[in-house]
């Protein structure tokens, strides 16, 4: 986990593209708020609860000027099914060759029942309108997480 950036650092450039295809960059959010989530995979339990929360609290991140991206292996159609399935108001990038999670550490050795794997650790990032890491959530237990990051906003924000 050492590569996981932590507050103060300049989060990792990335790009990507999103569920309707279009490319999506970290520049694009400069001098916003972002919270950039990494999650293992659409349309799962643990998932599914994370991005109905942070969906249920998108205005109140967008009245504090802070845009929400979730990122998974799953391609941009399997996106547009999970939003659409669950009318979903947060971005999603598709990332399949973990371009993205790597840098972030969220692509990790992972350990179940004793066997070892590479796989999609669930991480949060808050980044900062000066593009630097506000806070960092490198091991995420998605119910209620969306709040807990509500709450940070709003603390760096005063």
């Amino acid at each position: 986990m050492n590569n996981i950036p932590q507050a103060g650092d300049h989060p990792p450039p990335f790009e990507a593209v999103d569920q309707d295809g279009a490319a999506v960059s970290l520049a694009d959010f400069a001098d916003r708020w972002l919270v950039l989530y990494f999650y293992p995979r659409d349309d799962t339990p643990g998932c599914t609860v994370e991005a109905q929360e942070f969906t249920t609290l998108a205005a109140e991140f967008a009245a504090r000027e802070c845009d929400i991206i979730g990122v998974s292996p799953d391609s941009p159609q399997k996106h547009c099914n999970f939003i659409s399935k669950y009318g979903l108001a947060v971005r999603l990038l598709a990332d399949p060759e973990h371009g993205v999670m790597a840098p972030y550490g969220a692509w990790r050795l992972k350990k179940n029942y004793g066997r070892e794997y590479m796989g999609v650790a669930r991480s949060t990032f808050l980044i900062a309108p000066d593009s630097t890491v506000a806070r960092a959530w490198p091991n995420v237990r998605a119910k209620g997480h969306a709040a807990k990051v509500l709450a940070e906003l709003e603390a760096q924000r005063e």
